[in-house]
């Protein structure tokens, strides 16, 4: 049996799986025949498109670290009968960290004064006054596991007002906004937490920041095009909205140093790294090595989106 490994993964899961099978990594050049050659697939950020599930041979499954699945053509393996395991749950600490950092950093203007130190320009503290987000309210559009810990730590933290915007989760320890725009005007943090599918592509827009207060921030540590780039520099630049702090872009991860929201004093950018920890990664390897030893076992797949 061979297992491809098509991206750079913590030696964690490398050791796991070559205990179990021939390992053939992301820097041998034989990598470029796993089409057709492996028996199973481990991939982190690598797109796996239609034509290349079409090619594949003899792959019994495709394990994708993390937990966003959208770089892997759903819709071709599940034509072709090729299961699509993931790791939910793996990085959710992380990542909810990550979003109260950026939003911290936005609120408090901490990248912008280290900016400014950094560049020598002589500093007014005037001039970079911070909200305080102590009793504010923070609106979170997904409550699922990363959703549920941000709202957690908000709530713990800064004692915040939790609302949330789900169509598929209740719960009782937070308030349920039936409607987006009902959530929005109410909101001093706007930080998202949903996957990106046909339902949320651009669901933060033009429309919807119009809605936000002109103190509010806007953290996004799901997927690049949830949040409308081109719509969020425009209320920034205009002085609709405080900031915001972004880890993921919706062409280029990480964006190109010209990319407009980059040129934003008020903007902290950080390169689709909220679930890189040690802990994070070390975890999220072995599962994925694992849950791809399993089924070569002849055991079913878990996790399985496909």
């Amino acid at each position: 049996m061979k297992i491809y490994i098509l991206d750079a993964l913590h030696p964690s899961g490398v050791e796991y799986a070559a205990k179990h099978a021939e390992v053939v990594r992301w820097d041998d050049p034989s990598v470029k025949d796993w089409r057709e050659d492996a028996d199973a697939v481990l991939v982190r950020m690598t797109r796996v498109t239609a034509d290349d599930i079409a090619r594949i041979r003899k792959a019994k499954v495709i394990c994708k670290q993390g937990v966003g699945y959208d770089t892997i053509d759903i819709a071709a393996a599940k034509k072709h009968g090729i299961p699509v395991c993931r790791t939910p749950g793996v990085n959710s600490e992380a990542v909810a960290e990550m979003a109260m950092a950026l939003a911290l950093s936005v609120a408090r203007r901490t990248t912008e004064a280290d900016r400014l130190i950094r560049a020598g320009v002589p500093v007014q503290r005037p001039d970079i006054l911070g909200v305080e987000m102590s009793g504010k309210t923070v609106g979170i559009i997904g409550l699922g596991n990363i959703g549920r810990l941000s709202a957690r730590k908000w709530r713990a933290a800064f004692d915040c007002g939790i609302l949330f915007y789900d169509p598929y989760v209740e719960s009782d320890a937070y308030e349920k906004c039936e409607t987006l725009g009902a959530m929005l005007p109410r909101v001093d943090l706007l930080t998202v937490h949903c996957p990106l599918n046909d339902e949320t592509r651009g669901m933060v827009g033009a429309k919807e920041l119009a809605l936000m207060k002109p103190t509010a921030i806007v953290v996004s540590t799901a997927r690049g095009g949830i949040v409308d780039e081109a719509a969020l520099y425009e209320a920034l630049t205009n002085q609709r909205l405080f900031g915001a702090g972004l880890d993921v872009w919706d062409e280029i991860e990480p964006p190109r140093k010209d990319h407009p929201l980059l040129q934003l004093p008020n903007v902290v950018a950080t390169p689709h790294t909220a679930g890189n920890t040690h802990e994070t990664q070390a975890r999220s390897s072995l599962q994925t090595a694992m849950l791809a030893v399993e089924v070569l076992q002849g055991k079913p797949a878990r996790n399985r989106v496909a």
